[in-house]
């Protein structure tokens, strides 16, 4: 039985939250999701694009629904991207460990979205070194 993160990654349309002028884009996880042959979206407000791929400033721009949203930004940010993922209708947020706030769990409690939280997105995605060793120790330790 797949667990509640993998579950995130059946899905087929995803946006990518950064603020590279805050922190770096989430290259590893966008990059892995297009390779798998995923629709994605580069959000980020900052830069015009990321990998070759056009970026858009918010996910009320993006030319097509998303599934799921993964958040890698400020945790300061991250609040008003649920919000914002809740305004735009999608249900599924990855919030990337250590950027989760009480505030922005509380938004996506109140408004229902299923958030994903305490871990790096690109374990599920990348296969390879290290990932692959916290794919092993986290499934081990029983928190995959």
């Amino acid at each position: 039985m797949a667990s509640v993160h993998e579950t995130f990654w059946l899905m087929q349309r995803y946006a990518f939250v950064g603020h590279s002028a805050s922190k770096p884009f989430p290259k590893l996880s966008y990059s892995a999701a297009k390779a798998r042959g995923n629709v994605v979206y580069a959000i980020d407000p900052s830069v015009a694009e990321i990998d070759g791929d056009k970026t858009w400033p918010d996910l009320s721009a993006l030319p097509g629904p998303v599934d799921g949203v993964v958040l890698e930004v400020p945790a300061a940010e991250t609040a008003a991207w649920v919000k914002a993922a809740a305004d735009a209708g999608i249900a599924h947020v990855w919030i990337h460990m250590g950027r989760e706030t009480p505030e922005a769990l509380a938004v996506a409690k109140e408004r229902g979205i299923h958030v994903r939280t305490g871990t790096c997105a690109v374990q599920y995605l990348d296969k390879r070194f290290p990932h692959n060793i916290h794919k092993l120790l986290r499934k081990a330790t029983g928190n995959w």
